[in-house]
């Protein structure tokens, strides 16, 4: 079942942990969430610390919506939208459909790698700033929790920033061979 809009209507470093064990995809090419970070509007590590832009205009929409933007010019990454100013990076995922495409897209690249990291992510999924603001309702993009609720999660700091390195707002799947990073 696709998420309600009301479990995205909370702070991100409460819906990151929750997102572990979902099921992500973009036009049947996807995998179940293994790693996620948060991030909200007093944390000088994220993009909506200095308020609304044209660039982070989705982090202060709708909840439940994708916020999409590039990383150091090359990557694409892909964020769900929780409370205005709060969004959590999905940073990787265990890939279960789609993976010959996924394959493609990243030039052929071992499955264990194919989702392992915010930006090869979104380049498995196709994910392009034409996703930026879009919901996850199943067109294109779809967000279903698993039957048993979240997976167990382990808590570190985040990683790959230069800011308020010191917040544990990153979470994965416990013993996940699927992560960008060991936890």
């Amino acid at each position: 079942m696709v998420i309600e809009s009301a479990f995205f209507t909370r702070p991100a470093s409460e819906v990151a942990p929750d997102l572990i064990g979902c099921f992500l995809s973009n036009r049947q090419v996807g995998g179940i969430i293994v790693e996620t970070e948060a991030y909200q509007p007093d944390d000088p590590a994220s993009h909506s610390f200095s308020g609304p832009s044209p660039r982070n205009r989705a982090m202060f929409g709708p909840a439940g919506r994708c916020y999409v933007y590039r990383s150091y010019g090359l990557h694409w990454c892909m964020n769900v939208v929780c409370n205005p100013g709060h969004a959590v990076l999905l940073r990787a995922l265990r890939p279960t459909i789609g993976l010959e495409e996924m394959a493609i897209r990243r030039g052929n690249q071992v499955e264990k790698l194919l989702c392992a990291g915010p930006g090869r992510l979104a380049a498995a999924l196709g994910i392009d700033k034409s996703h930026d603001g879009l919901a996850f309702d199943g067109h294109p993009l779809s967000l279903i929790q698993q039957p048993d609720g979240p997976v167990k999660s382990v808590q570190s700091v985040r990683i790959g920033i230069s800011r308020a390195v010191d917040v544990p707002w990153r979470w994965c799947a416990a013993h996940s061979p699927w992560l960008s990073r060991k936890a």
